[in-house]
């Protein structure tokens, strides 16, 4: 039976005893003979069997029976051998080469090709035949889509079966393809991938299109070597309707916010077009091509914000109406000019009742506004979470009220309808008139200190007007309409660059420290140096006023800022400068008295 076996088969079969070298001590009867033989041939099962049908009865596990082409299968069994060559050992899957990656004496892995067909897996050994057992190839089917509507850059959810497994970018077999994702003819990478499940990021570069899932073979050439060029299963194709990215800028705010739609398509508006807030039609104050601009209208709650076009409804996410709340006003009491901080939350920004995208390049306040005793302040800043103002120069003492305006927009969401504005209270205010209750000394010399008490001096402003922008553009252009001292000061010099500042006979001198109750300054020089101006000079001003002012402004009419800078001026008494703390003469004459010397 065994006289037509190669060498090579014997070896596999007995691979730790060469059978014709036997040897014996002693003359064998044949029947002796035959039986031993039966019995070495019985022993490794050999008697009664072909090649083929004695191969056919070892154990062999195909692991799993049923998956994907390119998915990877595990046979697993005993007395595989080790890995020759592609020629030596191969796996078919119902007649098609397979791609073998891992061969172990009881382990071979192996890629489902291509073009295989539901059947039988053979294992080949040399000329021994291996039957793995029966094969089901499946592909893959997707039973929808999630959602079927979507803009550029969202989650899509396509779910199925038979998607097979992939480990993406990190796959060893990248290089012969990866499993992958088509839309509208643009291939994704997923973020997840599960046998049942994808989940895909829809790229900016896709097209409205069909959904394909594709699976990546993995196939041998005709030789057995690595690689056959890349082909794909493909699914069925499902259809994803795209839809133009809208961004919306913010997602929140009170009524009167700016909200601002980005994107594409939006046409011209229809009567029937409109921006909605929860239940309530937004206004609309500009609607482009690219851009929608809508205002937040009184009475808003929050809801979703669904835009609406030509009959259909797209919403675009929640939009959240705050209702703002303000802590009371601080300080809750001082003179005019001071600057007051109002803490809060959800006041939105001051300028956006325009029509532009951006706050900034119409800067519409709109009746945004901060009343104080019922008149206006002079707003320095205003952010969501804080308003900064000025005490303005016609103030009264009474609550604190944040304006908050907004409109009603008409039935095709135009405006408008109605004007309103939300209130919110921030505390009273109570207004401080300074009074000079004493000051000393009554006469001093240069630079020698004067302090001046009483109460409601409030605080010291370190801002000042000549940094304004019209100041310094009319100085940088030298015109001769500059005024340095007040137009009518008369033979009075005063300077209009501060709000709260002490005067010695119209100059004024340098601050050392400013209380409530207490201001300390230095006695100026310019006094006895003299003080000019177009067209005049004053050289001795040495007695006059003493003065403690606060400067402050109100606002226009119109709601503008501002009127001129009013004073409110507190005189202390006369006050003498005495010639003492003057430079020695000799300074003028020697002024570098290092350039007299040899040296």
């Amino acid at each position: 039976m065994g006289a037509d076996w190669t060498q090579e088969e014997n070896e596999m079969r007995c691979p730790m005893q060469d059978y014709r070298t036997v040897s014996v001590s002693r003359p064998m009867r044949p029947f002796q003979r035959m039986w031993g033989v039966t019995v070495l041939f019985s022993a490794l099962g050999l008697i009664g069997a072909s090649p083929g049908v004695g191969a056919s009865a070892q154990q062999i596990i195909l692991q799993p029976d049923r998956a994907t082409p390119g998915a990877t299968v595990v046979v697993s069994g005993k007395g595989l051998g080790q890995f020759k060559s592609v020629q030596f050992n191969k796996v078919t899957f119902a007649g098609v080469p397979a791609l073998i990656q891992r061969w172990e004496s009881d382990l071979v892995e192996v890629k489902v090709p291509f073009k295989a067909t539901t059947g039988p897996v053979e294992m080949m050994i040399g000329k021994k035949k291996l039957s793995a057992g029966t094969f089901t190839v499946v592909t893959p089917r997707i039973q929808s889509i999630t959602p079927t509507e979507a803009e550029r850059g969202t989650m899509v959810t396509i779910t199925g079966e038979h998607f097979g497994a992939t480990a993406g970018a990190r796959d060893p077999n990248t290089m012969f393809g990866v499993n992958d994702v088509v839309i509208g003819g643009v291939v994704v990478r997923p973020r997840r991938w599960k046998d049942d499940q994808i989940e895909v990021e829809i790229p900016t570069n896709a097209a409205p299109g069909d959904v394909i899932v594709r699976l990546a073979s993995s196939d041998p050439l005709p030789d057995g070597s690595c690689c056959a060029p890349v082909d794909y299963v493909t699914s069925n194709a499902v259809s994803l309707a795209l839809v133009p990215s809208v961004r919306v800028d913010p997602m929140s705010g009170p009524v009167g916010t700016k909200v601002v739609l980005f994107g594409q398509g939006f046409g011209t508006k229809g009567t029937e077009d409109a921006v909605v807030i929860g239940t309530h039609l937004a206004t609309i104050a500009q609607w482009k091509d690219d851009v929608i601009v809508a205002h937040v209208p009184l009475g808003a709650d929050t809801g979703p914000l669904v835009l609406k076009r030509q009959g259909k409804e797209r919403a675009l996410g929640t939009f959240t109406v705050h209702v703002p709340k303000a802590l009371p006003v601080t300080p809750a009491s001082a003179p005019i000019g001071t600057l007051l901080r109002i803490n809060g939350e959800h006041f939105g920004f001051y300028s956006e009742s325009g029509s532009t995208p951006y706050s900034f390049m119409d800067f519409n306040k709109g009746e945004n506004r901060v009343e104080i005793g019922g008149v206006p302040a002079v707003i320095y800043r205003w952010h969501d979470d804080r308003i900064d103002v000025w005490v303005p120069f016609s103030v009264k003492s009474g609550p604190v009220k944040i304006y908050r305006s907004a409109t009603t927009p008409k039935a095709d969401g135009s405006c408008c309808q109605d004007r309103g504005e939300l209130v919110t209270e921030a505390g009273t205010f109570t207004l401080v008139t300074p009074v000079v209750e004493s000051y000393a000394p009554k006469s001093a010399g240069l630079d020698d200190l004067v302090t001046i008490k009483g109460k409601g001096f409030g605080t010291f402003l370190k801002t000042a007007e000549h940094t304004g922008l019209e100041l310094s553009q009319k100085a940088y252009k030298r015109r001769l309409d500059v005024e340095i001292n007040e137009p009518d000061s008369g033979s009075t010099v005063i300077s209009n660059v501060s709000r709260t500042e002490v005067l010695f006979n119209g100059a004024a001198a340098l601050v050392q420290s400013w209380t409530d109750t207490e201001i300390v300054v230095k006695v100026p020089h310019r006094n006895l140096y003299g003080i000019g101006k177009r067209g005049a000079f004053f050289d001795d001003l040495s007695t006059g006023p003493l003065v403690v002012r606060r400067g402050s402004w109100d606002v226009l009419p119109d709601g503008t800022c501002c009127s001129q800078k009013q004073w409110l001026t507190i005189e202390a008494g006369s006050f003498t400068i005495e010639a003492k703390g003057l430079p020695d003469k000799g300074y003028w004459e020697n002024n570098r008295p290092d350039a007299s010397t040899s040296q």
